[in-house]
């Protein structure tokens, strides 16, 4: 534990990955500033030395994972060209949809200053769903000219399927629900690549 007057280096994402763990091992109802700061084995006034209160704790939290879900779609054009196309979506969308994401989702949800402090964010232009969108359109746009994605397919609208469902999913998945990376994972293959095999997830076991 970090003794008073001794500055804890990283401290917003030491805290952002202390509630993460919270959150995804004894649900929403479990955050308290308390239990964040006891998880993250620091001083129990810290976070509120550094966030405006839990509420806005929470805002933040979603706002910073939004923003690093949008600079992993806008590094997909580093990719194109190479791997397939439907492995490079995967590793954005479904970062998304990895375990602490829907719990968070439904946490941010049920407090409605923090709700209104993300919406906030996002209207003044704090990176999220959109620049998602926008970043997964231009790496379709890119791969299309590569001969890699079919003329058929229209790269903004395929971007905003991906991006909804991801939206979508977020909202209404819970801990203990079915995996949601499933059906992300076959609506990418299906826009992609067009009807073929069905999709396994990588955790899913095949039959002996």
């Amino acid at each position: 534990m970090s003794p008073r007057g001794v500055a804890t280096p990283d401290v917003r994402e030491r805290l952002f990955a202390a509630a993460e763990r919270v959150v995804e091992r004894d649900g929403p109802g479990a955050l308290t500033s308390r239990a964040v700061t006891t998880e993250a084995g620091c001083a129990k006034g810290l976070l509120h030395t550094h966030f405006a209160g839990l509420d806005a704790f929470v805002a933040e939290l979603c706002l910073d994972r939004f923003a690093r879900a949008a600079g992993q779609a806008q590094a997909l054009s580093r990719l194109t060209g190479r791997n397939t196309v439907a492995g490079n979506l995967d590793t954005v969308v479904l970062a998304l949809l990895d375990a602490a994401g829907p719990a968070l989702s439904g946490l941010a949800m049920s407090r409605a200053a923090s709700s209104q402090r993300i919406r906030e964010a996002m209207e003044g232009g704090a990176p999220g769903f959109r620049a998602i969108e926008e970043a997964i359109t231009a790496y379709l746009a890119a791969e299309q000219r590569l001969g890699r994605v079919a003329e058929a397919v229209d790269p903004g609208t395929a971007a905003l399927a991906i991006a909804g469902t991801a939206h979508h999913l977020l909202m209404t998945s819970w801990p203990g629900a079915p995996d949601p990376r499933l059906s992300m994972a076959r609506l990418v293959a299906l826009l992609v690549d067009g009807p073929g095999p069905s999709v396994r997830h990588p955790d899913e076991r095949r039959p002996d």
